[in-house]
C-alpha cells in the first residue's frame, strides 16, 4: 500500500533537462572546456557540484572555481525556467489523482533549493507539496538514496511505503535502493537504460498514470 508519492522534479515535473545541458555547455565554455550538449547527457540527474567535480576531473580547467562554475549554471537555469518553461503533460492531472486519495505529497530533487523553488513559484504548485528537499543537504547526490530516505522521513512514512515518481537512470536507482516504488518516465533516449529497466512501472508520460494503476502498487 502507498502512504505518500515523491516527486522528482527536473525531467519529471518540468522538462529543464535541455536547460541544464545549455547552461553547463555555456558556463564550462567560459573556462575554455567544449563540450556538446550531448556530452552533459552523461550526468543527467547528479547534483550540480557533483556535475562540476565529474568534468574538472576529466577536463581541468584554470581560472574560475567548480563553485563559480556551478553558481552560473544555477543563475542561467533559472533565468531559463522562467523564460521557457514548462510542466510536462499530466502534471496537474496525477497531483489531483494523489490529493483525492489523500495522499501526502513531496519533491527529492538533486537540484539545490533556489531551483525548485523557482519551479514552484514559477508554476504555482508550491501549495500541492508538504515538503520540498534538496539532496544538496546530503552527502551524497541521487544515485544515492540519501535524499529520498531523508524526504521519506519528513513526510512520517516509511520507505517502503512510498512511491517515487523519477524520470532519469540514477534517481529510479536512488529510489529503488531506498525501497520504494518507482514509477519511471523516461525520455526515448533513456527508456531501455537498464537503471529504468528496475522501475516497477515505466510510463510514456504522467497522463498514463490512473487510478488503476496506483491501486496496483
Amino acid at each position: 500500500m502507498i502512504n505518500a508519492v515523491i516527486f522528482d522534479m527536473d525531467g519529471l515535473l518540468i522538462d529543464s533537462e535541455p536547460f541544464w545541458r545549455r547552461a553547463w555547455v555555456a558556463a564550462l565554455g567560459t573556462v575554455g572546456v567544449t563540450l556538446s550538449e550531448d556530452d552533459m547527457k552523461l550526468t543527467m540527474g547528479r547534483r550540480p557540484d557533483e556535475v562540476a567535480e565529474y568534468w574538472y576531473h576529466e577536463m581541468p580547467w584554470e581560472g574560475a572555481s567548480l563553485k563559480d562554475i556551478e553558481a552560473l549554471v544555477i543563475d542561467r537555469v533559472i533565468e531559463l525556467i522562467k523564460a521557457e518553461g514548462k510542466l510536462k503533460p499530466g502534471v496537474h492531472e496525477v497531483i489531483g489523482l494523489f490529493q483525492k486519495k489523500s495522499l501526502p505529497l513531496a519533491i527529492a530533487s538533486s537540484s539545490p533549493m533556489d531551483i525548485i523553488n523557482a519551479v514552484v513559484d514559477t508554476f504555482d504548485i508550491r501549495q500541492h507539496f508538504q515538503h520540498l528537499y534538496s539532496a544538496e543537504h546530503e552527502t551524497h547526490g541521487k544515485p544515492h538514496p540519501g535524499v529520498y530516505i531523508t524526504t521519506a522521513s519528513l513526510l512520517g512514512v516509511p520507505p517502503h511505503r512510498c512511491l517515487a515518481l523519477e524520470d532519469s537512470p540514477s534517481g529510479v536507482l536512488a529510489a529503488k535502493a531506498a525501497k520504494m516504488q518507482c514509477v519511471a518516465v523516461p525520455d526515448s533516449e533513456n527508456r531501455q537504460h537498464s537503471y529504468i529497466q528496475i522501475a516497477d512501472t515505466i510510463l510514456d508520460s504522467l497522463n498514463d498514470f490512473d487510478e488503476k494503476l496506483l491501486n496496483s502498487l
